[in-house]
């Protein structure tokens, strides 16, 4: 059962030695580990070794496996990493500390509206449809300047930008032009890599790596 203690901590000695090897100086990504699907008890051992980054994709998922973890223990901070419904963003709220799915105007709207009436401000990402892929939400590269600032009018703390590369394509294509996008707009997190290309990610100074099955193990 312990065995996601010893996947998270070979993972950290991998980025480590890529950190080492690419001169990377001081930069330390943080490990979300994708815990969604997984029962609490799948998950209980990593909380005991102290990893307190956890990503879900269902709101209501999360708020019946986290509510009560939360609350005794404060330094969990938890991640939606899937598509968030805008009739979801006031439970959401309620749960999530980061979302990294912000990927329209009227989803920016709720969240502000929310935010206000919760006095509980959430950590966003900006979801950028990076292969401007018509099955992928996301703002295209090209409009997240104005997306930016229409945010930043609604007082929204936008702390940087997420994206989900093209499969089967190289995804340095993509993690190098986020990387440029984020230096424009001025942002200092970036939420990309997954388990098949985090390493990759840590090359364009990914400052969240969203790590799944490379900990839990395949998805039933």
């Amino acid at each position: 059962m312990h065995n996601v203690v010893d996947k998270i901590i070979s993972i950290k000695k991998e980025i480590q030695e890529k950190i080492i090897e690419g001169k990377l100086g001081n930069y330390k990504p943080t490990i979300v580990a994708i815990s969604k699907t997984f029962s609490i008890d799948k998950i209980l051992p990593l909380i005991n070794y102290g990893h307190d980054h956890f990503g879900e994709n269902k709101v209501q998922e999360a708020l019946e496996k986290w509510s009560e973890v939360k609350e005794t223990n404060q330094k969990i901070k938890l991640h939606m990493v899937g598509k968030l419904q805008t009739n979801k963003v006031k439970n959401a709220l309620k749960i999530f500390d980061y979302i990294h799915s912000l990927d329209s105007i009227k989803l920016a709207e709720k969240i502000a509206n929310e935010q206000k009436k919760l006095e509980k401000k959430p950590k966003l990402f900006i979801q950028i449809n990076i292969g401007k892929e018509s099955q992928k939400s996301g703002i295209d590269s090209k409009k997240s300047f104005d997306f930016y600032k229409i945010c930043k009018e609604m007082d929204l703390n936008i702390i940087g930008i997420m994206c989900l590369p093209p499969e089967n394509q190289d995804s340095n294509i993509f993690f190098s032009e986020m990387k440029n996008l984020n230096k424009k707009l001025d942002l200092t997190e970036l939420s990309m890599g997954m388990s098949n290309d985090y390493l990759n990610a840590i090359e364009y100074s990914a400052t969240y790596l969203r790590i799944g099955s490379k900990i839990f193990g395949s998805r039933n």
